[in-house]
C-alpha cells in the first residue's frame, strides 16, 4: 500500500542537523522542480516583508517564518516525520512507535509538500513556510508546478493507494485516472443526531490514528475491501462511500461527535 499524507502548516524547527541535500531526498525525478520552487521561495522571502507575507498568505505575526525561509539552504534538517508537527502527526505519535512500525511507515507512507513535492518520513528537511495554495513569482501556482511530476511518482506503484490528503494537496498531484481503480480517498465524517459533517480537527486526528493502526498491524491491505475489513477489525466504523468512474473510491470513517 501507498499512503499519501498531507503535511502540516505547523512545523518543529530542528535545533541542529545538516543542511538540505536535494539529491538525497526520495524520488529524484522531483529534484529539478524542488530546486526551482526552493529558489523562488527564497527570492520571495528576501523581498519586502509585507510583500512576501502577501504572496505567502501570512500575517504580520508570522514575519519570523519569512526570515527563516531566506536561510532555507542553510537551516538544520531532521526527518520529515519529526518536522511536521500538526494534529495528524501528533495523533500518529511516531515517537512511541516500535521499530517495526517505523519501518512500515517509511516503506508505505509519503508526505505531500508544497516545497518538496513528496518526501518519505525519514527524508531530512528543514522547517519552512509554504502552503499548497500559493502562487510563486516565476513558478506560478504550486498545483501547476507539481501536478504532473507528483502524479507520475504516485502512478509508479502497483499497490493500493490510500489518499489522506486535503483538497489543496491533492491538487499538487492527483491520483491519475488510469490508477483510480486501485485507489481510495478516506473521508472522516462526524455524526451527530443522524447528521454527518466534516470537521477539520477530528478529521486530522482520526487520520493520524488510522495510519498508526495500519502501521502497527500485521496486515497490509491491497484492496478497498481489505482496507475496510482491516479498519473494521481494528474498531473503526467504516463504510463504502459514493464512487465516480475515473476517480478513487471513497472510504468513509464515521466518528461520533461528543
Amino acid at each position: 500500500m501507498l499512503i499519501l499524507l498531507p503535511p502540516s502548516e505547523g512545523k518543529s524547527a530542528p535545533p541542529q542537523g545538516p543542511p538540505i541535500d536535494l539529491a538525497a531526498l526520495s524520488f529524484p525525478s522531483l529534484t529539478k522542480t524542488r530546486r526551482g520552487v526552493l529558489a523562488a521561495l527564497i527570492r520571495v522571502s528576501r523581498a519586502d516583508p509585507e510583500e512576501a507575507a502577501a504572496v505567502l498568505g501570512l500575517g504580520t505575526t508570522q514575519l519570523a517564518e519569512i526570515a527563516s525561509n531566506r536561510r532555507l539552504r542553510h537551516q538544520p534538517c531532521a526527518p520529515a516525520i519529526r518536522v511536521y508537527s500538526g494534529v495528524l502527526y501528533e495523533a500518529l505519535d511516531h515517537g512511541t512507535m516500535t521499530g517495526r512500525s517505523r519501518d512500515r511507515l517509511q516503506q508505505h507512507a509519503v508526505i505531500s509538500s508544497a516545497l518538496w513535492g513528496l518526501v518519505r518520513p525519514d527524508d531530512l528537511i528543514p522547517a519552512y513556510r509554504l502552503s499548497g495554495g500559493v502562487s510563486l513569482p516565476g513558478i506560478g501556482t504550486l498545483a501547476a508546478a507539481w501536478r504532473l511530476s507528483v502524479a507520475h511518482v504516485i502512478s509508479a506503484t502497483d499497490d493500493l493507494i490510500i489518499d489522506l490528503r486535503s483538497s489543496t494537496y491533492l491538487a499538487l498531484g492527483p491520483v491519475p485516472r488510469e490508477d483510480a481503480d486501485r485507489a481510495v480517498t478516506v473521508r472522516v465524517l462526524q455524526e451527530r443526531d443522524g447528521r454527518r459533517t466534516v470537521v477539520s480537527h477530528s478529521n486530522k486526528a482520526t487520520k493520524g490514528r488510522l495510519v498508526r493502526t495500519l502501521m502497527d498491524s500485521r496486515r497490509t491491505p491491497q484492496t478497498r475491501d481489505a482496507l475496510l475489513d482491516e479498519l473494521s477489525r481494528s474498531g473503526y466504523r467504516v463504510e463504502s462511500g459514493p464512487s465516480t468512474p475515473g476517480r478513487p473510491a471513497i472510504v468513509d470513517v464515521i466518528v461520533e461527535q461528543p
